[in-house]
């Protein structure tokens, strides 16, 4: 019997940690800022670092830069600081914005300003970034998308469909802090979003916008949301038009990690366990519930047939999945998805059929709560049964994190400053 075999959670467990370590700022980023990967500037270097993974990154730039001149900004969510020296570190609220993102928003435009062209601005950028670094457009209130911000987030709207609007209502996102500095720009992206769209991380501050008011505007209708008549207006203004491609000639991007990274390590590491991988894809979208009644088909083959991969195997996925929110629970997509999980193998598990299951987000942080996520174990349903739980209303309440928590298995890491998305291991073995 194969060391996973004997404990199932534990290896699941360990899979999403070499995940997490792949994309670490301190794995990531002191290749790519070597003075012969980034030469020094003549001038001074300026900092800007936006996302949950700021201030790792930050702090990697600190110690990679030596003595040269380097200040800085670095916005990250609240409790995901660290300590820097040189780069003013700034906690502010995410999903849904707040003052403080906004005051560090208009603090990094004003920064951005001073440069010359013989200065340096370098963007470290993460997930979470969009909400972090809020600068609305003129006469658009922070009230007005903060409430715009928690209906697209309810609506199940895909995140490059969110970043499409935020794009469009904002005086920092959609190329605009490239547009606002005479300096050359370099950007280090972790992605975190599906396809790595450059424009899509952290709704691309230092990338032209292929985007238009058009389609912002669509993505509300699509959604059925209708925004205060200030975002209604700013929508159709063209003042508020995002930098096209082609205009912004003197900005650099370079992805710095990726959500194959972490799969790719989370594959090895079930090689040398004597588990067979397959990565179904690191970019895979749609409801969460949804998305889980494929994996469960998937894995129901390789248990039963040998199809795709003979056991004992394990299925990684990653992707940003969505929730369309009708109940009053809490939870985030990583744990509706186990919930859908769980229901799509109900047979399986009355069967004595055993499929494991983890499903996290690599920022620490599933939705709103205090988890990564959490694990499904084969008797899942049984044990909340004798709870008197029903897994289906838990679903339709959209109570993922209720489900799980009653049941001791919730994955809890804290912050890990770092964000490629949704991580999700099925192992069966």
């Amino acid at each position: 019997m194969t060391d996973a075999a004997k404990d199932p959670a534990a290896f699941l467990r360990r899979l999403f940690q070499a995940g997490l370590d792949a994309v670490s700022a301190d794995h990531i980023l002191p290749r790519l800022l070597t003075p012969g990967a980034l030469p020094r500037p003549k001038g001074r270097t300026l900092a800007i670092a936006a996302g949950k993974g700021a201030a790792a990154m930050a702090a990697v730039a600190e110690q990679a830069w030596g003595e040269a001149p380097l200040s800085g900004l670095a916005v990250t969510r609240y409790h995901h600081g660290l300590d820097l020296k040189r780069i003013t570190l700034i906690e502010a609220a995410h999903p849904t914005p707040d003052e403080a993102g906004m005051k560090a928003a208009a603090r990094a435009l004003d920064l951005a300003a001073e440069l010359t062209p013989d200065d340096l601005l370098l963007c470290l950028l993460s997930g979470g970034g969009s909400a972090l670094m809020v600068a609305p457009a003129p006469g658009v209130s922070l009230a007005d998308k903060q409430a715009l911000t928690k209906a697209l987030l309810r609506s199940g709207a895909a995140i490059g469909e969110i970043n499409t609007v935020r794009k469009h209502l904002s005086r920092f996102k959609g190329g605009r802090l490239a547009a606002a500095s005479k300096a050359p720009v370099v950007t280090l992206a972790v992605s975190d979003v599906p396809g790595d769209d450059p424009g899509t991380i952290a709704s691309g501050p230092t990338v032209p916008d292929a985007t238009t008011l058009a389609d912002a505007r669509a993505v509300l209708a699509k959604y059925g949301i209708t925004p205060a008549p200030s975002i209604a207006a700013a929508l159709f203004d063209p003042t508020n038009e995002s930098p096209k491609p082609g205009s912004l000639p003197h900005t650099r991007h370079i992805l710095a990690a990726t959500p194959i990274q972490a799969l790719n390590a989370a594959a090895e590491v079930a090689r040398a366990a004597g588990v067979t991988p397959l990565v179904l894809g690191d970019d895979l979208e749609g409801e969460a519930a949804e998305v889980a009644k494929v994996h469960a088909g998937i894995a129901r083959g390789c248990l039963r047939h040998g199809q795709p991969l003979p056991r004992p195997c394990v299925l990684l996925s990653g992707g940003e999945t969505s929730v369309t929110v009708r109940g009053q629970g809490r939870g985030g997509r990583n744990v509706e998805f186990l919930l859908g999980l769980a229901l799509a193998l109900k047979e399986s598990a009355a069967a004595g059929e055993a499929i494991w299951g983890l499903a996290c987000d690599t920022d620490g942080i599933d939705g709103t709560e205090d988890n990564a996520g959490a694990l499904l174990r084969p008797d899942t349903l049984k044990r909340a049964g004798s709870l008197g739980m029903d897994a289906a209303a838990f679903l339709a309440n959209n109570d993922g994190y209720g489900f799980f928590q009653a049941l001791d298995d919730l994955v809890v890491t804290g912050p890990t400053r770092t964000n490629v998305n949704d991580f999700r291991a099925l192992y069966i073995p």
